[in-house]
Order: structure tokens, then C-alpha cells, then sequence
């Protein structure tokens, strides 16, 4: 009888967190936005194609489209704005000097402009080109609404983006601005799934600094990783801090997988607000969720990043569509 209980909890649990995550979105979106508009060319066949043949040969493409995903929607909604070149714009912010994939939105455009010019904006692209990346490294396939246009604005000082020492309920309350849930917070952290980071983000912080006490080490990560950074990886020198560290386990560092979960629950995060999630009871539970069901887990981060992707969008006459994603018309 307990046993069904605790079943039926979990599945309730589930439906809830899908209701939460199919919830909001923006009524002039829609899927096959541009079906007969690009002169015979299917538009999502050939972003898909350009992303295809570029994961072919660099596989942390995807982590660089979600982190590119991440920055650009999270800032001002997702408009193209941190694709613009020049002084104070998006990309000059401190957080976004090292994004990288820009030179594979401005093929994809450029070969959109090619086949059928002005009509394909440059924040679908942006995350056509995601969605196709997220399937290509395990993810599970997902349809995608699109009809964005992109913003005549970017600006450096708009840039607000969360620190890697976050906790959990900082967090979920920044994610929680743009009418996301903690639920969507700890799927859309599970990007973390794919990519890395530098020592530099974890030495002052968690292996030499923790709670600014000089030489301290966190006590919450496991000692063997913890020892394993500081004697090979992140050596206490200050030519360690571009080193690299994955922010997943490197065997699974380019799957999107629910590995990352499982680390948490090891006390394997790298970044402080990765491992925050599994400290706070008021996450913990959805982390278990998450580590416990790689189905759960497949089927729920693309719900999380439409929704990410559909955050104050424009649409309709709103904006432009840019011939080239760098500049505005």
C-alpha cells in the first residue's frame, strides 16, 4: 500500500511539473511559421542540415548554442540581441566574452538570406539551431514554435545573468522573473549536462577560498574530486585558471543526459550552483526525480527550453528581420 502511494505521488509529482512546463507561451508563435515562405526551401531542414554538418566535426557545438540559448533569453528576451557586433553592445558584457557558435547562426543565415532574403529572423535561428544540436548529442527531438523577430537594442548594461555561486533559491527567484518555475530552474541547470568550464570559476570559490577563508576547500564536495582538482586540474597557481573542467563527467561531458543529476547527489557539482540545487531541500527532491529517471529527464528539458525560448519574444510588425545577424538594418 505504501508502495502505491509513493507511486501515485510521483506520477501526480510528473503531471504537474508537464502542465507547469506546457503552460505560457506566445499566441502569434507557431509551428511551421515558415512553411511556404522561403521559395520551395524548407527553412528548419536547412538550419538542420548546417548544424548537422557542424556537430559532424565539432561536437561541443551544442554547448555552445544552449549557453548561447541561455545568455540571449535570459537577458531582455530571446531577440538577437547579444548576435550584435560593436561597444556596449550584448556581447561585450563580461559574462558573454567568452560565448561562442556565433559564425554558425551567421551561416545559417547567410544561406537563409541566399535562398530566400529578409524573411527568416535571426533569434529563430538561434533556436532552430539549438533544438537540432540538443537532438544530434542524445537529446530527445522536439518541434519548436517559431515567427520571432529580432530587436533593434543591445545593450552591455542589460547583461544580469546569474553568478556560478548562486544558491538554489537565488536561482530559481532569478529564473523565476521571466515566469519560470523551480522545476523549469533545475531542468534548464541540466544543461550543464554538455560543456565546461574554466578553474577559474571554481578555485577562489570552492577549492582554495570556500566561505573567503584562504586555502579553504568546500566541505560539501566529495573529497576524492575535491583532491583530484587541486593536485591535476586546478593547481593553486595562477596559470591553472584557464585550465578546463567538465562540467559533467568527461565520458558524458557531450551527451545530454541526466548524468549530471547523478552527480549532484555524489556531491560531484562543479560550479557552486550546481551542487546549491542538491543542498537545498526545497530542489533536492527534483534532482532525485531527475537522477532516478533518464526518461523523466529527456522528455522534460526540451519543455524547458521551449519555454525559456518563448520568453517576451517579438512578433507580428515588433522589430525587424536583419540580413545579417551581427548589425542592425
Amino acid at each position: 500500500m505504501a508502495s502505491a502511494v509513493r507511486t501515485g505521488a510521483a506520477a501526480l509529482v510528473v503531471a504537474l511539473a508537464v502542465l507547469a512546463l506546457a503552460g505560457g507561451g506566445h499566441a502569434q508563435l507557431h509551428y511551421g511559421f515558415y512553411k511556404g515562405k522561403c521559395n520551395g526551401s524548407d527553412v528548419e531542414a536547412v538550419v538542420q542540415g548546417i548544424v548537422k554538418a557542424r556537430f559532424a566535426r565539432e561536437s561541443p557545438i551544442v554547448a555552445y548554442l544552449l549557453r548561447m540559448q541561455f545568455h540571449e533569453c535570459a537577458v531582455n528576451g530571446c531577440d538577437g540581441g547579444l548576435l550584435i557586433d560593436g561597444p556596449g553592445t550584448e556581447k561585450t558584457a563580461p559574462p558573454n566574452l567568452s560565448v561562442k557558435g556565433y559564425d554558425l547562426i551567421a551561416a545559417v543565415k547567410a544561406e537563409l538570406e541566399r535562398r530566400c532574403p529578409g524573411v527568416v529572423s535571426c533569434s529563430d535561428i538561434q533556436i532552430l539551431a539549438t533544438r537540432d544540436a540538443v537532438a544530434l548529442a542524445g537529446g530527445q527531438a522536439y518541434s519548436v514554435r517559431t515567427g520571432r523577430r529580432d530587436r533593434r537594442q543591445s545593450r552591455a548594461s542589460d547583461v544580469k545573468l546569474p553568478a556560478p555561486e548562486y544558491t538554489a533559491a537565488q536561482a530559481v527567484a532569478f529564473y523565476g522573473t521571466m515566469g519560470l518555475s523551480a522545476f523549469d530552474t533545475v531542468l534548464l541547470l541540466g544543461a550543464h549536462t554538455v560543456g565546461a568550464t574554466h578553474c577559474s570559476a571554481i578555485k577562489s570559490s570552492r577549492l582554495y577560498g570556500y566561505g573567503g577563508k584562504v586555502g579553504a576547500t568546500d566541505p560539501g564536495m566529495d573529497p576524492y574530486y575535491a583532491f583530484v582538482y587541486k593536485n591535476w586540474v586546478c593547481p593553486n597557481t595562477a596559470s591553472s585558471d584557464g585550465n578546463l573542467v567538465f562540467l559533467d563527467d568527461q565520458w558524458s561531458a557531450l551527451r545530454v543526459d541526466n548524468n549530471y543529476y547523478k552527480n549532484l547527489q555524489r556531491r560531484r557539482g562543479v560550479l557552486s550552483v550546481d551542487q546549491n540545487l542538491y543542498n537545498d531541500g526545497s530542489t533536492r527532491w527534483i534532482v532525485d526525480l531527475l537522477a532516478n529517471n533518464a526518461g523523466l529527464f529527456q522528455s522534460l528539458f526540451p519543455q524547458a527550453l521551449i519555454k525559456l525560448s518563448e520568453v517576451n519574444v517579438l512578433t507580428g510588425t515588433q522589430g525587424e528581420i536583419r540580413k545579417v545577424c551581427s548589425k542592425f538594418n
